[in-house]
């Protein structure tokens, strides 16, 4: 481990703390932290660490190490993109279903990390292609999930949804939320979707309040093509939100494509609990 990156929610004064820590400790072990410009500007031990563009850093890293949430785990899984690199994320905040590691757990774990003894879990990754009269106009990789959104005072959206160019139905709801099994705890969970194992493969696609009760969650393959069309007034306001981050107006018409990634999130494991640990202690199952 050559070169190791650390993200870190910038806004949060315990985790700026953490990260100067961990720049100091590296450096005991001549190794230089490499850092986002944004976290750089709000550190003191800058002269141990290096700075560049987010994207630049992902890029070159030998190990990522994220400390903060869900979320800050999140844009740096987008970040890193097609490239093989293990993430360590540390969870620093209040409800954390994929930064599993504690604080207790950082320095044991990133001990592991640099003597290359750890154990990754691989999360699969949806990509999101919105086609506008025939022409891609986005093209997104997302962790979590895609959703279909209405505005506030939008009425409900028409949204023609076909399987692998088979007509699956046309929802009539608020939105939808298309979903890999790791996003299967975030939104999708909130509107009714199954809690799906992370490592399986699969898509799952929930309406949000959709206007016909008989409209459920549905999980399909991994390799299953998911394609919606939009239909709605011209006056109408509909968004897709990638991952709850990064977002677009659409237009009645679009089509919004769905497809699994060719690359995986690799997510260094905790050996101090596991994936249904992770879900009792965060849902409070088994508590009165």
């Amino acid at each position: 481990m050559k070169k190791i990156a650390i993200f870190a929610k910038v806004h949060d004064p315990r985790c700026l703390g953490v990260a100067e820590d961990l720049i100091g400790w590296l450096a005991g072990r001549g190794v230089t932290a490499h850092v986002e410009k944004h976290l750089s500007l709000r550190l003191r031990r800058t002269t141990l660490a290096e700075s560049a563009e987010s994207s630049e850093i992902a890029r070159d890293a030998d190990l990522v190490v994220v400390l903060g949430g869900d979320g800050t785990l999140i844009a740096a899984a987008r970040l890193i993109g097609e490239r093989d690199v293990p993430i360590l994320a540390v969870n620093l905040g209040s409800l954390g279903f994929l930064t599993e590691i504690t604080l207790d757990e950082l320095y044991p774990s990133m001990e592991r990390c640099l003597a290359g003894d750890f154990e990754v879990t691989e999360r699969m990754m949806l990509l999101a292609c919105v086609e506008r009269a025939g022409e891609v106009v986005e093209l997104h990789r997302v962790l979590n999930d895609a959703v279909i959104n209405k505005g506030a005072l939008a009425r409900i959206i028409d949204m023609e949804t076909s399987v692998n160019g088979r007509y699956l139905t046309t929802f009539k709801a608020d939105g939808l939320i298309i979903s890999t099994p790791t996003g299967s705890t975030g939104y999708s969970l909130s509107a009714n979707g199954p809690i799906i194992h992370p490592e399986l493969e699969c898509i799952s696609i929930t309406p949000i309040c959709p206007h016909t009760l008989t409209n459920r969650p549905l999980v399909v393959d991994a390799g299953a093509q998911i394609a919606i069309k939009l239909n709605y007034a011209p006056d109408e306001s509909v968004f897709l939100t990638l991952d709850g981050q990064v977002g677009m107006k659409l237009l009645s018409g679009d089509v919004v494509q769905i497809r699994k990634a060719p690359h995986v999130t690799r997510l260094i494991q905790s050996r101090s609990k596991d994936y249904f640990e992770v879900l009792r202690t965060k849902l409070k199952w088994g508590e009165r």
